[in-house]
């Protein structure tokens, strides 16, 4: 009879182990900080990933930051202030960006374009160590010495509106969502020249590459579907349809998939690079904008606009583990590895 007992404890303990488990967090977190723009307050929210809170923001001194990179050693995070309209729409063009110092938590030094740009994306490259920064009004994308905090060179687009950038793991190089033209620019970062421009549709937004960089993603914002371009022969080579408009997109480290915000829909879907299909849809507070996947792989991180949240991903069963607290108006994500 004792031993029935024990058996039956061991049984209800293993249980209760397995319901826990389910509502945890996604694995174990890695050293690190999650930076988000947060729009409407016009501040760099800083958030602990492992707690699963904002720990703090920054002001980015009265106009709005849409985006945010952190610097490869994880000190600075690199916020360009883009203004107080939308992009092509009518409004006040930013002209700088600030740098913030993380764990200071405070803006260390200012970077001016000398005139109004639309500073919006800002990505680093892993050969040149170099910072590029999409400039709309200016249809190039500034080259800036992140150690001298400097601007050193411009890349022409050849189109308005040149919104989103990203770049080859190789670092050589860079395209661009020109979202007005429906188009996207091939920039030669090494050359520092527009190689190519690929008509895509009426209208675009974001884009992403996939690992092996042969692949460059960008969905149709007329239609619900995904292009999906071939970055060697530079044309378009399939069309995804998607349960409703695209917007952010971001691969998973393994290759297997793309993560994309669909805002209309309140939802994340999830494509399959083998099949080219929509394996999953997720359903997250209201207007995703950006999605950043973790470093390990097991969180896909999910800014929502008009909810005050960021959504955190299961990828290994593609549910939601939990919803974190951010600012005003949640777009940009970065993140910031620790030492």
């Amino acid at each position: 009879m004792a031993r029935r007992t024990i058996v039956w404890l061991l049984l209800i303990l293993c249980s209760v182990g397995l319901m826990t488990t389910r509502l945890l967090p996604s694995s174990r977190v890695p050293h690190g900080i999650l930076l988000v723009a947060n729009k409407g307050d016009q501040t760099l929210g800083i958030i602990d990933p492992a707690r699963g809170t904002q720990v703090a923001t920054v002001s980015e001194g009265g106009v709005t930051g849409h985006e945010v990179i952190a610097s490869p050693d994880g000190r600075f995070a690199y916020v360009p202030i883009y203004g107080d309209s939308g992009v092509g729409k009518p409004g006040t063009s930013g002209s700088n960006m600030i740098v913030v110092d993380i764990a200071a938590r405070k803006v260390v030094a200012n970077i001016d374009f000398g005139h109004g740009v639309r500073p919006h994306c800002p990505m680093f490259s892993p050969k040149d160590g170099l910072l590029y920064v999409t400039t709309e009004i200016d249809n190039d994308v500034t080259v800036i010495d992140p150690h001298a905090r400097k601007i050193v060179a411009s890349i022409p687009t050849g189109h308005p509106e040149s919104h989103m950038l990203a770049i080859t793991h190789d670092g050589h190089y860079g395209y661009t969502t020109n979202v007005g033209s429906g188009t996207v620019s091939v920039l030669d970062l090494e050359s520092r020249k527009t190689i190519d421009v690929i008509s895509v549709a009426p209208a675009v937004q974001r884009i992403a590459l996939s690992v092996d960089d042969r692949l460059a993603f960008t969905s149709d914002q007329t239609k619900p579907q995904l292009a999906v371009i071939d970055t060697r022969t530079r044309k378009v080579s399939s069309w995804i349809p998607l349960p409703a408009s695209g917007y952010g997109t971001a691969a998973t480290p393994d290759g297997k998939y793309l993560v994309i915000a669909m805002p209309a829909a309140s939802q994340v879907a999830v494509l399959n690079l083998k099949t080219m299909k929509v394996e999953h849809t997720v359903d997250v507070p209201a207007a995703p904008q950006e999605v950043l996947i973790r470093p390990d792989g097991a969180a896909a991180y999910v800014s929502c606009d008009q909810s005050h949240k960021v959504a955190e991903i299961r990828t290994a069963d593609w549910t939601v583990a939990r919803l974190i607290d951010a600012g005003l108006g949640a777009d940009g994500l970065a993140w910031a590895r620790e030492k």
